[in-house]
């Protein structure tokens, strides 16, 4: 996992200008990381910070070394975890509002997702796939419609969904990476 500093220093980054304004937080960057662990597309340190940051191509100095340290570590140690048969934990806020960082999280894999969407139905049962995917495309706020806002609108709905993700994120690195 990454440390209290690392942290700070990949939002430092993911604030910066001239992106800081479309760049996703912590969170955001942690599910965009997540869903390039558990999804089928293998993206390097300049595509999670493309994601990441909003921004069509990587910074001409190229990808900050503490980001790319950030996103391997983090990738690392998910891809272990999964390995050895453990649920992954979402990273939690040590204050405000569990829900806004759930969301945003959310956001964050459900672009990356987004982003490599042939890649990934491709790869797999499309009708699996959309099933495993609906924790996170229910709670990332980026769909209007109608049975998403009733789910984000009911605490009950919410938690549950929430609850489901860490089964659908190893059912979907299952899917990906289990050998048949």
């Amino acid at each position: 996992m990454l440390s209290n500093s690392d942290i700070e220093a990949l939002e430092d980054i993911l604030f910066a200008e001239p992106w800081g304004d479309d760049a996703l937080d912590f969170f955001g960057f942690h599910g965009v990381v997540c869903a390039s662990v558990v999804g089928p597309a293998d993206l390097g340190a300049e595509e999670v910070f493309r994601l990441a940051t909003g921004i069509d191509e990587a910074p001409d100095g190229g990808v900050p070394e503490v980001f790319r340290r950030c996103a391997e570590q983090l990738a690392g140690a998910m891809a272990h975890a999964l390995d050895m048969g453990q649920a992954l934990e979402l990273p939690e806020p040590e204050d405000g509002d569990p829900m806004n960082a759930l969301e945003n999280w959310c956001a964050g894999f459900v672009d990356t997702f987004l982003a490599h969407e042939e890649q990934w139905l491709d790869a797999a049962s499309e009708e699996e796939t959309a099933d495993l995917m609906v924790p996170m495309l229910a709670l990332s706020g980026l769909f209007d419609d109608e049975d998403f806002q009733k789910v984000r609108n009911s605490d009950k709905l919410s938690r549950h969904m929430a609850d489901a993700i860490p089964d659908s994120l190893t059912d979907l690195y299952l899917l990906f990476h289990a050998p048949d």
